[in-house]
């Protein structure tokens, strides 16, 4: 008789600043098992071996000169790397409401999970983590 095991699901949080929320506790109440990375360059490298089930980032709008014109925000190159190497990860993307609007170009690279805006409740990620992707 076999039995069954429960599969832990796997996720990025890409912590580039002090306001990503710490959402371990939820995480593990989840039976996902988070791995946290503090710069694109690290996961980029992570995601050429292992592929998550999701990526929990924060958007960042290339106001100029951060991001070369080229690119429309901090998660460009990695998004593209997603194309190539994971790209049935699920992306959420978390933003203020004053960069919202930028964000959904972001599709046009790979499509978004979802999209949350600060402040958000637990709630709503706990959704995102538990719908199937769009």
């Amino acid at each position: 008789m076999k039995t069954s095991q429960k599969q832990t699901t796997n996720l990025f949080s890409i912590i580039e600043s002090s306001r990503h929320p710490n959402f371990a506790t939820l995480y593990q109440r989840l039976n996902i098992q988070e791995h946290c990375f503090n710069s694109m360059r690290k996961v980029i490298k992570q995601l050429k071996t292992h592929q998550p089930d999701y990526i929990v980032a924060e958007f960042f709008y290339g106001f100029g000169n951060n991001y070369a014109g080229v690119n429309i925000s901090n998660l460009d190159v990695m998004l593209y790397s997603l194309q190539k190497y994971s790209p049935n990860t699920k992306v959420i993307v978390l933003v203020d409401k004053e960069e919202r609007q930028y964000v959904d170009k972001l599709n046009d690279i790979i499509p978004l999970h979802t999209v949350l805006i600060r402040p958000f409740s637990e709630q709503l990620l706990i959704k995102a983590l538990t719908t199937p992707r769009k």
